[in-house]
């Protein structure tokens, strides 16, 4: 993961943890959606997302969240580098196989990041 991306990640989990903190879990799980979006194609960041919204969900009582941060942590693990549909957020109200659209700041990160590995 290049620097910026990784910065960028870092600072919506940081993000994250604090709305959790402070019980605001709606504004959590959106700093974990976008930590997700940013992850997708790095197998270990993308299920550590995972297993993030896996515990809020179980902190929730959100049966469904945990059961589909369950299969999607799994999946994470096996298909990162094969295939990820780009924007999507990772909760279990979506589909997993889904592309969404992308926030701007978080395309523009990661149009730098695809240019940087195709310049390798």
């Amino acid at each position: 993961m290049k620097t910026e991306l990784k910065q960028a990640y870092n600072v919506d989990l940081t993000a994250a943890c604090e709305a959790e903190e402070s019980r605001n879990f709606s504004k959590a799980f959106a700093h974990l959606e976008r930590a997700h979006i940013l992850s997708q194609k790095y197998a270990w960041a993308h299920t550590r997302t995972h297993i993030r919204m896996l515990k809020l969900g179980w902190r929730t009582r959100d049966m469904r969240e945990v059961v589909g941060q369950l299969t999607r942590t799994f999946a994470a693990l096996l298909f990162s580098r094969i295939w990820v549909p780009l924007g999507n957020t990772g909760r279990a109200n979506v589909s997993p196989f889904a592309p969404m659209p992308l926030p701007e700041d978080l395309a523009r990160v990661l149009y730098k990041e695809s240019h940087h590995q195709a310049e390798r």
